[in-house]
């Protein structure tokens, strides 16, 4: 036992001696996960004591789960969680194909200028802000000189107050979001698809194949890994909704769907102060965000072989 100890210490020194230039630039990206990222799960201890800042985590009073049974016992348990769960698989399950349709749609563009130019329209929505966006939501949706409206008026519609109905917030947050997003997460699929044997398609060509069936038999296949693996960290990360547009987003009208946990902790936790009760219902978040991820992984890897784990 001490021998094989002896001798991997042996390795690892080689190892450090002759890539030592690649360990030297792996050690930023650790030192940052460590600092930010592990550093700070320490103070998830506060989830289970009634924090006081001037007592620190060591010496306020541990209360175990209280927090979390505060939590399940309150009204807003009710409101909060399902609000998140239908905007999150809303989200998901809505956004996930335009991305794929998108690079498909453009692999098979034969003009390569038109194919550029498709592509740097759909990818600026993307740097754009969540304030700037929702800013645009107010001003394309308003109720007196909104365009949506004005074409409302023009066809004899009445006018709505879209940002004011707690059923419009749901489907303004999603579909802004897909057309902010489809194209920079079209990407990675369009780089897979750059990636296909381009002797397939000349022998699918050959046979007869149509467009249809070569994306079908060729595409499709090709794509699957991507496509798994990537559902399976959208999955992974579907509790986690953007907080800054659905809180910009928000009013005293449409609250009933737009309180989700994400400004609900952020209400409780630094307006009103309840550091503990807010910690242990976003530590709550998170477990649920590991279960999902590891059974959609499982899953995964019975289906189809795939997986990220």
């Amino acid at each position: 036992m001490k021998e094989k100890i002896i001798y991997s210490k042996r390795k690892l020194r080689v190892r450090l001696k002759q890539h030592w230039q690649l360990y030297l630039l792996l050690a930023p990206p650790m030192l940052y996960l460590l600092i930010f990222n592990y550093a700070p799960l320490y103070g998830l201890i506060i989830a289970f004591e009634d924090y006081k800042p001037y007592l620190g985590y060591l010496k306020s009073p541990f209360v175990g789960l209280q927090n979390f049974a505060r939590f399940f016992n309150s009204n807003k348990f009710g409101q909060v969680l399902p609000n998140t769960v239908i905007l999150a698989f809303y989200s998901l399950l809505a956004s996930f194909p335009f991305p794929i349709i998108l690079a498909l749609c453009l692999n098979y563009i034969p003009s390569t200028r038109f194919k550029k130019a498709v592509q740097n329209v759909t990818y600026a929505p993307h740097f754009i802000s969540t304030v700037v966006m929702v800013s645009m939501l107010n001003i394309f949706f308003a109720q007196s000189t909104g365009l949506v409206n004005n074409v409302r008026d023009a066809l004899g519609l009445d006018r709505l107050l879209f940002m004011g109905e707690a059923g419009a917030f749901r489907h303004l947050y999603v579909w802004s979001g897909i057309w902010q997003m489809c194209g920079w997460d079209s990407i990675i699929y369009f780089a897979s698809l750059a990636g296909v044997d381009e002797s397939l398609h000349e022998a699918a060509i050959v046979d007869g194949a149509t467009i249809t069936q070569r994306i079908r038999f060729i595409d499709l296949p090709s794509l699957k890994p991507t496509i798994v693996t990537l559902f399976i960290m959208n999955t992974g990360k579907i509790m986690s909704i953007g907080f800054e547009k659905a809180y910009l987003m928000q009013n005293s009208l449409n609250l009933e769907t737009s309180e989700i946990i994400a400004t609900y902790v952020y209400k409780i936790g630094l307006l009103n102060q309840q550091y503990s009760y807010s910690t242990a219902i976003n530590l709550f978040n998170s477990i649920v965000n590991l279960i999902l991820l590891l059974t959609v992984n499982v899953i995964s890897k019975k289906l189809s072989d795939t997986s990220i784990i």
